[in-house]
Protein backbone atom coordinates (compact mmCIF):
# COMPACT_ATOMS: atom_id res chain seq x y z
CA UNK A 1 0.00 0.00 0.00
CA UNK A 2 2.90 2.38 0.73
CA UNK A 3 4.51 1.89 -2.65
CA UNK A 4 1.16 2.35 -4.39
CA UNK A 5 1.08 5.88 -2.98
CA UNK A 6 4.67 6.43 -4.13
CA UNK A 7 3.73 5.53 -7.71
CA UNK A 8 0.55 7.60 -7.52
CA UNK A 9 2.54 10.62 -6.35
CA UNK A 10 5.17 10.27 -9.06
CA UNK A 11 2.69 9.78 -11.90
CA UNK A 12 0.45 12.64 -10.76
CA UNK A 13 3.51 14.79 -11.55
CA UNK A 14 2.77 17.83 -9.39
CA UNK A 15 5.37 19.32 -7.12
CA UNK A 16 3.43 18.32 -4.01
CA UNK A 17 2.62 14.79 -5.17
CA UNK A 18 6.20 14.01 -6.22
CA UNK A 19 7.56 15.41 -2.94
CA UNK A 20 4.97 13.35 -1.07
CA UNK A 21 5.95 10.25 -3.06
CA UNK A 22 9.61 10.69 -2.17
CA UNK A 23 8.72 11.32 1.48
CA UNK A 24 6.58 8.16 1.37
CA UNK A 25 9.64 6.19 0.19
CA UNK A 26 11.63 7.48 3.14
CA UNK A 27 8.78 6.81 5.57
CA UNK A 28 8.31 3.31 4.20
CA UNK A 29 11.99 2.57 4.74
CA UNK A 30 11.84 3.81 8.32
CA UNK A 31 8.63 2.01 9.35
CA UNK A 32 9.26 -1.23 7.51
CA UNK A 33 12.89 -1.33 8.65
CA UNK A 34 11.77 -0.95 12.26
CA UNK A 35 9.11 -3.65 11.82
CA UNK A 36 11.69 -6.07 10.41
CA UNK A 37 13.96 -5.41 13.39
CA UNK A 38 11.07 -5.94 15.82
CA UNK A 39 10.00 -9.18 14.14
CA UNK A 40 13.65 -10.29 14.24
CA UNK A 41 13.74 -9.62 17.98
CA UNK A 42 10.76 -11.87 18.70
CA UNK A 43 11.98 -14.51 16.24
CA UNK A 44 15.35 -14.56 18.03
CA UNK A 45 13.57 -15.34 21.30
CA UNK A 46 10.89 -17.77 20.07
CA UNK A 47 12.11 -18.99 16.63
CA UNK A 48 8.64 -18.55 15.19
CA UNK A 49 6.72 -15.78 13.44
CA UNK A 50 3.32 -17.49 13.57
CA UNK A 51 0.72 -15.22 15.19
CA UNK A 52 -0.96 -18.25 16.74
CA UNK A 53 2.16 -18.77 18.91
CA UNK A 54 1.73 -15.44 20.68
CA UNK A 55 -0.73 -13.56 22.85
CA UNK A 56 -0.43 -11.31 25.87
CA UNK A 57 3.13 -10.22 25.11
CA UNK A 58 2.37 -6.70 26.39
CA UNK A 59 2.36 -8.16 29.91
CA UNK A 60 5.71 -9.89 29.45
CA UNK A 61 7.50 -7.43 27.12
CA UNK A 62 5.95 -3.97 27.72
CA UNK A 63 8.73 -1.91 26.08
CA UNK A 64 8.75 -4.17 23.03
CA UNK A 65 4.96 -3.96 22.79
CA UNK A 66 5.00 -0.15 23.07
CA UNK A 67 7.59 0.27 20.31
CA UNK A 68 5.87 -2.27 18.07
CA UNK A 69 2.53 -0.46 18.43
CA UNK A 70 4.18 2.91 17.63
CA UNK A 71 5.76 1.54 14.46
CA UNK A 72 2.58 -0.32 13.46
CA UNK A 73 0.55 2.87 13.86
CA UNK A 74 3.07 4.81 11.77
CA UNK A 75 2.80 2.12 9.11
CA UNK A 76 -0.98 2.50 8.93
CA UNK A 77 -0.76 6.30 8.90
CA UNK A 78 -1.73 7.51 12.36
CA UNK A 79 -1.70 11.36 12.50
CA UNK A 80 1.55 12.73 13.90
CA UNK A 81 3.62 9.94 12.37
CA UNK A 82 5.62 9.70 9.17
CA UNK A 83 3.06 7.45 7.45
CA UNK A 84 0.27 9.97 7.85
CA UNK A 85 2.08 13.05 6.60
CA UNK A 86 3.56 11.42 3.50
CA UNK A 87 0.30 9.73 2.46
CA UNK A 88 -1.65 12.93 3.07
CA UNK A 89 0.85 14.97 1.08
CA UNK A 90 0.38 12.70 -1.95
CA UNK A 91 -3.43 12.58 -1.65
CA UNK A 92 -3.89 16.32 -1.23
CA UNK A 93 -1.83 17.13 -4.33
CA UNK A 94 -3.72 15.01 -6.86
CA UNK A 95 -5.80 16.29 -9.75
CA UNK A 96 -9.49 15.52 -10.06
CA UNK A 97 -9.12 12.43 -12.29
CA UNK A 98 -6.31 11.14 -10.11
CA UNK A 99 -8.61 11.04 -7.08
CA UNK A 100 -10.17 7.90 -8.58
CA UNK A 101 -6.78 6.20 -8.44
CA UNK A 102 -6.37 7.47 -4.88
CA UNK A 103 -9.56 5.63 -3.90
CA UNK A 104 -8.08 2.39 -5.23
CA UNK A 105 -4.82 3.09 -3.39
CA UNK A 106 -6.80 3.80 -0.22
CA UNK A 107 -8.32 0.31 -0.31
CA UNK A 108 -4.79 -1.09 -0.01
CA UNK A 109 -4.16 1.16 2.98
CA UNK A 110 -7.38 -0.02 4.64
CA UNK A 111 -6.52 -3.70 4.08
CA UNK A 112 -2.99 -3.14 5.41
CA UNK A 113 -4.41 -1.39 8.49
CA UNK A 114 -6.79 -4.29 9.14
CA UNK A 115 -3.94 -6.78 8.91
CA UNK A 116 -1.62 -4.70 11.09
CA UNK A 117 -4.23 -4.09 13.79
CA UNK A 118 -5.14 -7.78 13.80
CA UNK A 119 -1.46 -8.70 14.24
CA UNK A 120 -1.05 -6.21 17.10
CA UNK A 121 -4.17 -7.40 18.92
CA UNK A 122 -3.35 -11.08 18.47
CA UNK A 123 0.28 -10.68 19.57
CA UNK A 124 0.11 -8.27 22.49
CA UNK A 125 -3.30 -8.40 24.14
CA UNK A 126 -5.25 -11.14 25.83
CA UNK A 127 -3.89 -13.78 28.18
CA UNK A 128 -0.38 -15.21 28.00
CA UNK A 129 -1.66 -18.62 26.94
CA UNK A 130 1.63 -20.16 25.76
CA UNK A 131 4.07 -21.35 28.39
CA UNK A 132 7.04 -20.45 26.16
CA UNK A 133 6.02 -16.76 26.27
CA UNK A 134 5.91 -16.44 30.07
CA UNK A 135 9.67 -16.03 30.52
CA UNK A 136 10.51 -13.91 27.46
CA UNK A 137 12.93 -11.05 28.13
CA UNK A 138 12.05 -7.53 27.11
CA UNK A 139 14.26 -5.46 24.81
CA UNK A 140 17.93 -5.27 25.74
CA UNK A 141 19.81 -1.98 25.86
CA UNK A 142 21.43 -2.75 22.49
CA UNK A 143 18.05 -3.41 20.87
CA UNK A 144 16.63 -0.17 22.27
CA UNK A 145 19.58 1.81 20.88
CA UNK A 146 19.13 0.22 17.46
CA UNK A 147 15.43 1.12 17.38
CA UNK A 148 15.74 4.60 18.92
CA UNK A 149 16.76 6.46 15.70
CA UNK A 150 13.93 4.84 13.74
CA UNK A 151 11.33 5.69 16.40
CA UNK A 152 12.72 9.23 16.46
CA UNK A 153 12.33 9.50 12.67
CA UNK A 154 8.73 8.26 12.86
CA UNK A 155 7.81 11.37 14.86
CA UNK A 156 10.35 13.79 13.36
CA UNK A 157 9.03 13.21 9.82
CA UNK A 158 5.45 13.23 11.10
CA UNK A 159 5.74 16.49 13.03
CA UNK A 160 8.33 18.46 11.01
CA UNK A 161 8.04 17.19 7.41
CA UNK A 162 9.37 20.47 6.01
CA UNK A 163 12.84 19.56 7.30
CA UNK A 164 12.82 16.62 4.86
CA UNK A 165 10.85 18.26 2.04
CA UNK A 166 13.02 21.38 1.62
CA UNK A 167 16.23 19.58 0.57
CA UNK A 168 14.39 17.70 -2.19
CA UNK A 169 12.84 20.79 -3.85
CA UNK A 170 15.59 21.20 -6.49
CA UNK A 171 15.46 17.51 -7.41
CA UNK A 172 11.67 17.57 -7.64
CA UNK A 173 11.74 20.65 -9.91
CA UNK A 174 14.37 19.01 -12.14
CA UNK A 175 12.33 15.79 -12.33
CA UNK A 176 9.16 17.71 -13.24
CA UNK A 177 10.96 19.76 -15.91
CA UNK A 178 12.26 16.57 -17.50
CA UNK A 179 8.84 14.92 -17.18
CA UNK A 180 7.09 17.88 -18.85
CA UNK A 181 9.65 18.07 -21.67
CA UNK A 182 9.34 14.35 -22.43
CA UNK A 183 5.54 14.39 -22.19
CA UNK A 184 5.39 17.35 -24.58
CA UNK A 185 7.78 15.65 -27.03
CA UNK A 186 5.77 12.42 -26.87
CA UNK A 187 2.56 14.37 -27.54
CA UNK A 188 4.07 16.01 -30.65
CA UNK A 189 5.30 12.63 -31.88
CA UNK A 190 1.80 11.19 -31.50
CA UNK A 191 0.26 14.11 -33.36
CA UNK A 192 2.64 13.65 -36.32
CA UNK A 193 0.95 10.33 -37.12
CA UNK A 194 -2.51 11.88 -37.36
CA UNK A 195 -3.69 12.39 -40.93
CA UNK A 196 -4.90 15.93 -41.76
Amino acid sequence: SHLGFVMLGLFAATEGSVSGGILQMISHGVSTGALFILVGVIYDRRHTRDLADFGGLAKVMPVYATLFVIVAMSSVGLPGTNGFVSGTFVSSNLGVWQKTFALFAATGVVLAAIYMLHAVLKTFWGPVDKKENEELTDLTGREKWILAPLIGLVFWIGIVPGFFLRPMEASVESFLATWTTRATSAGRADESHILP
